[in-house]
């Protein structure tokens, strides 16, 4: 998988750890220029210069931007346009998992703004930058496998039964994967690709924290982040007639997105009325 791909300019959010740093390193060491969004600025630069020094690739870059504020997404979104750069490839990879349940000051839970509505924003706002890299423009959404257990709702924020962070990051990692598929449906005509994948069990500084016992429990069985970011940069890569837009990847392959009899199928169907409430909740405009 050697190739190499100077000249595409590549954004990864959640860059500064985990599976997005690995991916970020894993792009810049075959010569892209990668846009690292990071929550934290002093984090973010020393994963930055980690990176190039790891590499030898200058065309690293930080932008400062917390993805569990939509007001933010839109003044980076905006900030970064005006430079008017064909983006090439979206890696949608900032994720969280909050045990309870907390607000964000613009009113959300917290796992939804990042995983759902901040993914979202930020690909929809991107979304001419994309245009501008076609045909070979593509987004990738570091989904998870734990959205096989769980159907596409659309309580979107948990207001119903007891919050359980575990069940709502599934839940959320299973709206991804049918946004997915929908973007890979409404712009099929503007030449940009869709894919969502499931890295496997990482041991990131996210599960760790997270899932404690999970992690304490499978030390030293889980994939490294480097592991679980190879099918990520594997989707860079790739030429697209190899790939399917809309569709699922786990370890460089397309999987299912439902296991068999998990009656998860037909669910999908919400994803119209999901889409029209994101959009009212990112204040942008109706799809036509």
């Amino acid at each position: 998988m050697e190739k190499h791909i100077e000249g595409k300019n590549c954004i990864v959010t959640g860059a500064n750890s985990g599976i997005g740093y690995a991916t970020a390193e894993g792009l810049a060491s075959r010569g892209a220029t990668v846009y690292m969004v990071c929550r934290s600025k002093e984090r973010g630069e020393i994963a930055l210069s980690s990176i190039q020094s790891k590499t030898g690739n200058p065309n690293i870059h930080l932008e400062v931007c917390d993805l569990s504020s939509v007001n933010d997404i839109k003044s980076f979104t905006s900030r970064f346009s005006s430079n008017n750069i064909p983006v090439h490839v979206l890696v949608n990879n900032a994720g969280l998992l909050e045990q309870n349940r907390v607000i964000t000051t613009e009113g959300f839970e917290t796992n939804f703004a990042v995983n759902v509505l901040g993914t979202y924003a930020m690909t929809e706002l991107l979304l001419p930058l994309l245009e501008k890299a076609a045909p070979d423009a593509r987004v990738i959404t570091v989904s998870s496998g734990g959205m096989y257990s769980v159907p596409l709702i659309t309580d979107l924020q948990f207001n119903n039964g007891k919050f359980n962070g575990a069940e709502q990051y599934a839940r959320n990692k299973r709206v991804q994967v049918a946004l997915t598929e929908k973007w890979s449906e409404i712009y099929k005509e503007k030449g940009i690709s869709f894919y969502s994948m499931h890295p496997g069990w990482a041991e990131t500084p996210g599960v760790a924290k997270s899932l404690p016992s999970f992690s304490e429990r499978f030390a030293g069985k889980l994939r490294t982040s480097e592991e679980g970011a190879d099918t990520v940069v594997w989707l860079a890569l790739q030429p697209k007639e190899k790939l399917a837009s809309g569709a699922f990847y786990f370890d460089r392959a397309e999987a299912p997105k439902h296991l068999k009899f998990s009656a998860t199928k037909g669910s999908h169907a919400a994803i119209d009325s999901i889409v029209v409430n994101l959009r009212s909740m990112a204040n942008l405009l109706p799809l036509n």
